[in-house]
């Protein structure tokens, strides 16, 4: 009786360890799993910060050309209208389309 209670509780024993030795194995294997997950996550985030970043510098120089384009063609007629001769107020002798003289 007295090792059949032995052999019982060093097979209970044996069950256990066994047990306990496979959750740390799962366990591990979870950490393992989760640090991957992580790293590949992080990754990710620094693609997608880096994309951003790159649209932004995009965005900021086509917006830098649009304002160069824009100043150019300002500046040009702005030249342009200079040399434009100005239009006759009214015209027929009516100075800022108002009658001088005899008939007012």
């Amino acid at each position: 009786e007295r090792r059949e209670r032995k052999q019982k509780l060093s097979k209970e024993m044996a069950e256990k360890a066994t047990k306990e030795l496979e959750k740390m194995q799962l366990q591990e294997k979870a950490d393992i799993k989760y640090k991957e997950w992580l790293k590949k996550k992080r990754v990710e985030e620094a693609e997608k910060k880096k994309k951003e970043k790159e649209k932004k510098k995009e965005q900021e120089a086509e917006l830098q050309e649009k304002r160069t384009r824009s100043e150019k063609i300002f500046k040009e007629w702005l030249q342009n209208s200079r040399n434009k001769p100005q239009p006759a107020l009214n015209g027929y002798g009516f100075p800022h389309g108002k009658s001088t003289g005899l008939y007012t």
